[in-house]
């Protein structure tokens, strides 16, 4: 089999010697040509080390033979851009760094790709790109950031900083826990969104098994570098593809262990995405039908009580699957050139598990105190929940097992702000009482980016009486951290004149996770029959105006222009 990197080398006399010009020697140029994209840079802790684990790739593709090209795309990190407007370009960023990917990838010859990224954009955005070159790929994700003392974790600084905003801990105090959540690299340690992208890439069978949020200070995430290195070349003589590997099955095995891990429901958004990329159809609706009746095992933050470090020495993604397999496609292709099924036993004769479970004794833990015996888990249907209604007729996604029990149903009152600057002063000043729903739209794919709604349910889920008596609704999105009773992706959204657009103060909306319904029942806080409630929104309808664009030229008017629905992925089409 004639190697492409060769191909090219035919199709382009300048393609010798500009490589000799940057140092590679004439035999590099017949050796297989490996791509090593990864997101380092210094944006964040997930980022950061990431050269460390290229240059362990690297020298693993020299090792089998291979010529590795490094090559850079640096992501943003959602924590430094909350706050401000910089959350509404994070994901859009996504799909910028897919189409860097697919820029860097086609406009060069390479026989195979290594991709290293830890966060919450830079993995969806690595694997959609991924999908699109279709090359022989291997992913290696930068692992998870040790927990700070007390096992203090980032995701706890929203609730610290509603706290401290509202006096109730010192500002000494709220300085210390600033100052210690974020004790090495990696990604954030909790199931955030960028804890449950690494997962969802080895679940997806692109990772070497095991190799998904390590501790990023542990040597054995350095070793898998390595090793996924030489397996890329191994993988460029085989011709075996990512489309070859990555099938339908492969997405729906994925989903499941999404629900076993109470994934975030930023995945929603990008599960989607990624299959598009693959030629896969995934939407809201997959996750609903696979999520009724699964498993949910992990007691890993937020929804959980142990940091996301201790997922690895609990035997991360190989034990998670091992406990639901009889509900996954054992015999997908991945990227060992074996099935998952013969994966799970080649490590059983390793000693994998054993030595996970070494880093899990100090903390006197057992396996099953973090990842759950298929037959007791933590709950037994799934983690989230697709609603619809005359709210959400396309859809609105909860996460229902961050959600007090007391708010598995309810029947507030509409509290509409068209931003979320507005609605989360209101909530800091006490304005907003028990039984309300704190609407929050125009934040959307096509209203803003769809920035996500982290500090907002962080000052509800922070107040006990707030927590369990009032919901947020949003067009937009929620941090991977967020609890409580926040339902989001809201469809269609505010900017293309949904529903959630036409709401009023007093409407009175009622949700039923059980039933998967979200309806508007009333106006001026009196139940209409559903006939006098289209009326009233039909008439509303007609006197709406769409506002004003927020952004006419740059990557968000792009993004903006093109996005799809959020429950189809909120990818640009």
């Amino acid at each position: 089999m004639e190697l492409n990197s060769q191909k090219v080398r035919a199709l382009a006399p300048e393609n010798d010697p500009l490589k000799i010009g940057m140092g590679w020697s004439v035999e590099d140029l017949e050796k297989p040509q490996i791509l090593v994209e990864s997101t380092f840079g210094d944006s964040h802790p997930g980022s950061a080390h990431l050269d460390k684990l290229v240059e362990e790739a690297v020298r693993g593709i020299k090792d089998e033979g291979g010529k590795g090209a490094r090559y850079f795309v640096t992501d943003i990190c959602d924590g430094i851009a909350q706050g401000h407007d910089g959350i509404n370009f994070s994901l859009a960023s996504r799909d910028m760094i897919a189409n860097m990917i697919e820029i860097h990838g086609n406009s060069t010859g390479f026989d195979a790709a290594v991709y290293i990224a830890s966060c919450d954009k830079s993995v969806p955005g690595c694997l959609m790109g991924l999908g699109r070159l279709g090359l022989p790929s291997i992913f290696i994700t930068g692992g998870v950031m040790d927990a700070g003392p007390d096992l203090l974790t980032l995701e706890q600084i929203g609730a610290y900083s509603a706290m401290f905003q509202r006096g109730e801990i010192s500002k000494e105090r709220f300085e210390f826990y600033k100052q210690h959540a974020c004790p090495s690299c990696g990604a954030c340690s909790f199931m955030g969104t960028a804890s449950t992208m690494q997962i969802m890439a080895e679940a997806l069978g692109l990772m070497l098994p095991g190799s998904a949020l390590m501790p990023a200070t542990c040597e054995d995430l350095r070793v898998m570098a390595y090793e996924a290195g030489r397996q890329a070349v191994r993988l460029s003589r085989m011709g075996l593809g990512a489309k070859d590997i990555v099938t339908m099955e492969s997405f729906e095995n994925a989903i499941m262990v999404h629900a076993a891990i109470s994934g975030s429901t930023n995945s929603l958004l990008h599960i989607p995405a990624i299959a598009h990329e693959f030629g896969f159809k995934i939407d809201g609706d997959t996750f609903d039908r696979m999520h009724r009746n699964a498993h949910y095992l992990l007691d890993i933050r937020p929804a959980g009580r142990w940091p996301a470090q201790f997922f690895y020495y609990a035997g991360g993604v190989p034990a998670v699957m091992e406990e639901i397999k009889g509900r996954l496609h054992l015999d997908v292709m991945t990227v060992t050139g074996k099935t998952l099924g013969e994966n799970f036993e080649e490590l059983k004769k390793n000693g994998f598990y054993e030595k996970c479970e070494s880093y899990l004794a100090p903390w006197k833990l057992k396996r099953t105190d973090i990842i759950r015996k298929f037959d007791s888990p933590i709950g037994d249907n799934g983690t989230v929940a697709i609603l619809k209604g005359n709210l959400a007729p396309n859809g609105a996604v909860v996460k229902h097992s961050a959600v007090p029990k007391e708010m598995f149903e309810a029947l507030l009152y509409a509290r509409p702000f068209d931003c979320e600057e507005d609605a989360i002063a209101a909530v800091l000043k006490h304005e907003i009482r028990p039984g309300d729903a704190v609407i929050i739209r125009y934040e959307g794919p096509k209203g803003s980016g769809m920035p996500e709604m982290f500090y907002t349910t962080e000052a509800i889920s922070s107040d006990p009486e707030l927590a369990k008596s009032i919901a947020l609704i949003t067009d937009g999105r929620f941090s991977g951290a967020s609890k409580g009773p926040a339902i989001g992706h809201v469809s269609p959204e505010a900017a293309e004149g949904g529903p959630i657009a036409l709401l009023e103060e007093g409407d009175l909306i009622e949700f039923s996770i059980p039933k998967r319904a979200i309806d508007i029942v009333g106006v001026k806080g009196e139940r209409k029959t559903s006939d006098e409630v289209e009326a009233i929104l039909e008439e509303r309808r007609r006197a709406w105006m769409p506002k004003k664009a927020k952004y006419e030229k740059g990557v968000l008017a792009i993004f903006s222009e093109h996005a799809v629905s959020p429950m189809e992925g909120g990818f640009m089409a």
